[in-house]
Formats: structure tokens, sequence, C-alpha cells
């Protein structure tokens, strides 16, 4: 069908934007995608690319290689920059601003040349409780077994070989940026993943920094803590300039110019909050991929030590709380597979978004029994803080007398996914007290309308929001916050009112309010998810890790 004028235009304005560099990139690694999101300065995503990858063990640990993240990158870059010359005749020789974002936390090490000391270790790796009691009893301060100071803590502790060598640690998204910048600068709310920060300064809090140093085994390595870490910065802070060499190294065909002012390099839990517009006091958001955490920003600290909660910041520097979960969808994707399969085999093969809409429609069907009809899933691929697990094994459970049917397993499913994240918000809602103004899904898991968002609010007995960027994704959310550069060079205006005024002004949303049948029903499931942790304990013991 030819264009009509009005499509013709709009290709042509856009093509002027680019041209004009009134646009902004996010490029976030995510656990099983990289994604590039170009937008415009109406927030609307005018380009995408992304790449796919996975982590891998490697001596035990959870990691991706130094080559997986700039194929990545580059592979994910190059996609963008096609959709934008196959959609609007340009090529890609500016861009207004650029961030990234990346999943939180691990530890990437690097000794006073640059060079990497250890292979990555992500966000999954759960080897540092011992670092995570002792830390979080030295500052009575929750400090999370993923957090990068569990992990270069547990290096210290472990004698590892490398630790006196140490110079500069990082996170993903740090990493990428001081590749492309040479800024060791990080987003606040990344920052706050690596160390605590003290939200009335917006740095890291000096008096645990004084006692991490005073530790014994701390003060005989030949470094400081704070000469290791990278310059927390609020969002709309410059952070530097895309370098010759980072430009090559984001786009090899040279057709990028550098000098791009780049926004802070932020965690994947900040850009999920703007995506979700859940940056202001009282709101919250569930951001579901891979892994899951729901986070709450807060009117003040919380009264006590919680293991179950993380205290991390907004990109703005106010404190939130957030249970976290390191499993999500690998295990219900991967049964999706499965039925993918079973599809494909019998001649009738079907499209992802068909697949996963066609099943997640039988978990919230008449056929459904409120609490899953006694099957129990268990969607640990890899350890669980929250549920006690130091690895994963997914299970599927039921006794002889449970109903088995597909929209069972499917309910049976979701439920358990959402399950882990549970732990910890009821710490906060519960035990705290937290008042929640506003909940907001975002991920792909709300893609298909009604379901996901529909058993999130039994979980959580509250209204939960989803909208019209829910399937965005956090590159979207990065992409923001490097357009929000602009904002504050022409009128300093807040975050939060930047996004309520400019980004969320018209955004469409639906409201899923709780069912009192399936709040008792996901209860009920819950409470028998707990009972048969054990199982998972004896799978871990019994069934090995690899081979």
């Amino acid at each position: 069908m030819a264009a009509t004028v009005s499509d013709t235009e709009q290709i042509a304005g856009i093509a002027e934007k680019i041209r004009a560099g009134k646009t902004a990139l996010g490029i976030e690694f995510g656990s099983t995608r990289i994604k590039a999101v170009l937008i415009d300065d109406t927030y609307s995503t005018i380009a995408s690319g992304d790449y796919s990858w996975a982590s891998h063990l490697e001596d035990g640990l959870w990691s991706y290689s130094v080559d997986e993240i700039w194929k990545g990158l580059q592979s994910a870059y190059a996609a963008m920059a096609n959709d934008v010359h196959t959609a609007y005749g340009e090529k890609l020789t500016k861009i207004g601003h650029i961030g990234f974002s990346a999943m939180m936390h691990g530890y990437l090490a690097f000794d006073k040349d640059g060079e990497l000391l250890v292979p990555f270790r992500t966000w999954q790796n759960t080897n540092t409780h011992e670092a995570h009691e002792k830390l979080s009893e030295l500052f009575q301060y929750n400090i999370p077994e993923r957090w990068s100071i569990a992990h270069l803590y547990q290096c210290v502790l472990n004698k590892e070989e490398h630790v006196s060598k140490v110079a500069y640690f990082t996170t993903l998204a740090g990493y990428v940026h001081w590749k492309l910048t040479g800024e060791k600068v990080l987003g606040i709310g990344d920052a706050s993943g690596m160390f605590p920060i003290d939200p009335t300064t917006h740095t890291y809090e000096q008096a645990f920094i004084e006692k991490f140093d005073a530790l014994p085994e701390v003060a005989a390595q030949p470094w400081k803590l704070e000469n290791l870490l990278p310059t927390p910065l609020v969002a709309g802070t410059p952070a530097g300039k895309l370098t010759e060499a980072g430009a090559l190294l984001l786009d090899p065909t040279g057709t990028l110019k550098p000098g791009i002012v780049l926004a802070p390099p932020e965690g994947d839990a900040g850009t999920g909050m703007v995506a979700t517009n859940s940056v202001r006091v009282r709101t919250g958001n569930v951001s579901a991929g891979t892994s899951i955490f729901a986070m709450v920003v807060l009117e003040h600290k919380l009264k006590a030590l919680h293991p179950e909660v993380d205290l991390v910041t907004t990109p703005a520097g106010d404190l939130a709380g957030m249970s976290h979960a390191n499993n999500f969808t690998s295990d219900l994707n991967a049964w999706v597979g499965l039925f993918g399969q079973f599809a494909a085999a019998i001649g009738q093969p079907v499209d992802a978004g068909t697949l996963y809409g066609t099943l997640f429609r039988t978990a919230i069907s008449d056929d459904a029994d409120a609490d899953c009809g006694g099957l129990i899933n268990y969607p640990f691929r890899s350890g669980e803080f929250l549920a006690g697990l130091e690895e994963g094994r997914p299970l599927f459970v039921r006794n002889p007398e449970a109903r088995m049917s597909l929209a069972n397993f499917m309910r049976a499913q979701l439920f358990s996914a959402f399950s882990p994240v549970k732990i910890g918000m009821d710490v906060m809602t519960k035990d705290e007290h937290v008042e929640i103004d506003s909940l907001v899904g975002h991920g792909g898991i709300f893609t298909t309308p009604k379901v996901a968002q529909k058993i999130l609010a039994a979980a959580f007995d509250t209204p939960i929001k989803v909208m019209t960027t829910a399937a965005e994704g956090g590159a979207w959310g990065m992409a923001v916050l490097a357009d929000y550069l602009w904002n504050t060079n022409e009128d300093h205006t807040n975050l939060a009112d930047y996004l309520d005024g400019r980004v969320f002004k018209d955004a469409q949303s639906t409201t899923e309010t709780p069912d009192s049948s399936d709040v008792a029903g996901f209860e009920r499931f819950f409470e028998r998810f707990g009972k048969g942790l054990p199982i998972e304990k004896a799978a871990i013991a019994a069934v090995p890790l690899e081979g």
C-alpha cells in the first residue's frame, strides 16, 4: 500500500529530527537481551535493535565474557542504526544524548592498567553469603549477596590472588560507560547497588566506608575503598562525552561521530522506575524479566534491618526499598518453549506472541482453580536468597490428587514466578507498614493484556497499573534519562515533575484491582510453596549443577 501524505510527512519529520540530533539513545544490557532504543523529542521510539545473549558458568560462577559484551553492544547498536536507515533513509552520524544501563550489582575489577583481573561476576552469583552476613552486621544495613561490595569483600575473605591488584571496580553499565567516555562515574541508582548511598548527600555512606577500611583483612590491602569506587551522579548530570575511541567501539563503521554528551550510566532498577513513572515518594513498580524486583520510594528509612529488603536509590537519589528475586522468567520461558516445540511437531507452529498469549490466558480462565489445584512450581534456575537457596534447580511438583490441567499448570507457573518477590514485599507492607499510592507493572510479561497484571494484584493484594509503555523496558527508560539532560540544562525541572509533566503527560494505562478469590487462592498457593521448599533443597543436594 502506498504511503499516505501524512505518513510521508511524519517520516520526513522524524528524519529531520535525526539529522538535527533531536534524539536520545538508551542501551540496556539485560540478562538475556541487549536492547538499543532511539527516541525523539516526543519520547516515542523511532528505532530499536537488540541482541540475545545468556550468562554461562565459568569456574562455577555466572559470567559474560568481555568479547560478548562488546559484540552484543555493537550488534544491538548496528541493528538500531539499520532500523533508522531502513525507516527514514538516514545514516546515524549524530545523536542528542546517549545513556547506558545494565543489570545491577556484580563485580568487574580492574588493575591500575585497566585490565580485567577476573571474569565478570554477575548479580546471579550467591557465593558471597559470608560477606553479606558480616557486612550487614557491621553496618546494620542490609548488604545483599549480589552487591558489588559483597563480591569484593568475599574475594578478600577468600584471599583471592587478584585482590591486592584492584585499582577500580564497577558494574556492567559503569564499565561500558568508562570505556566509551574515559569517565569512572555511575548513576546514583546503580551506585547504590555497589555500596550504600547517603540520600541526603548523594554520596557513599562515609561512616560505612571507614568501618569497611578498618576491618583487619581490608586494612592489610594496599588500597582504600573510596579510591576504588566510581563517582555517583544524580540524573540530569552530564557524565562525559563519547570519545573517538568510544565512538568506534560503539559503531565500528565510523559513521557515528564523537563528542556526544552521555547521561550517568544507570542500573535496571532505576530505568524501571523511570519507565513506569515511579520515582516520586510513595510510588512503586514491579519490573519483571529474567529477575524481578518490586520497589517502593520510601518516605523515611526503615525502622529495622531486614535482609529481605534492599535499600537503593532512585536515579534522583531518593531512598527506595526493593524486594529482589534472582529468578523469574527463565523457567517459565523454558516451559513455553516446550509447548512451542509440540505445536511445531504436530505441524501447527505458532509465533511467540500467539504462544505466550494463548498459554497465559488459560491461567485466568474458568478452568483454573484459584489456588492452582494443588500444583506447585519452583522456578529456581539460580540461587535465591529470599528462599534461602545458594543454588537453584527448576522443579514442578504435584500430589497424586492434584488437578492437572493446562489452566492450573500455567497458573502455577505464573504464581510461582511472583512468589519469591512477595516475601520481601510483605516485609515492607506488613512489617514496616510502608504506604504505597500506586504500583506499576513493567516488563514483557505484561504484554499479554490483563493476565500477569491480575495475578500480581492477587500476590500483593494491591491494585496494579500497567502503562502503554510497559513493554518498552529499561532501554526506553534509559533513553528518557538521556533526554532528561536537555531539560536540566534548560529549566532544572526535577525528575519526578519532568516525568509527570512531559514524558507521561498523555500516557494511557489500565488498572487491575485484586479479586478476593484470587487473593485467597494465591495465599493458599504461597503457603504450599513455602512448606515445599525442602523439596528444592533436596534437589540441590541430589542433582548436579552441571552435567
